[in-house]
């Protein structure tokens, strides 16, 4: 049975105490993976990114470099589901170390902190 210091939200907690104690154990984080997905993806403008890479892989296998071109494509598709399958715990890198992306995670939801 969980004990009940387990269970309480912390309250606020702010930025420095989060950050000096996240490597002690004294919090424990819970994050929202839908709303991280949406969040990183939007906040590394990885759609910007991924796009032009995919493009210029269709471009080239038009123009004749079929594996070159197929292995950008991939590429694109792969570093997209990989960012998107890890953004809890990119999320949570970017929370410890901005206090603007740790302000706006823990008042809309995306993160849950709770003592340990």
């Amino acid at each position: 049975m969980a004990s009940v210091a387990e269970t309480e939200f912390a309250g606020y907690v702010g930025f420095d105490e989060f950050r000096a104690g996240l490597p002690s154990g004294r919090f424990r984080v819970v994050v929202d993976p839908k709303l991280a997905r949406r969040y990183v993806s939007q906040r590394l403008l990885l759609m910007i990114v991924v796009m032009p890479v995919i493009g210029l892989g269709i471009a080239l296998a038009l123009l004749g470099a079929r594996w070159t071109g197929a292995l950008m494509v991939a590429a694109g598709i792969v570093f997209h589901r990989l960012v998107l399958w890890q953004a809890p715990h990119i999320l949570l890198h970017m929370a410890a170390r901005d206090p603007k992306v740790y302000e706006h995670a823990t008042q809309h939801g995306l993160m849950e902190i709770r003592r340990a």
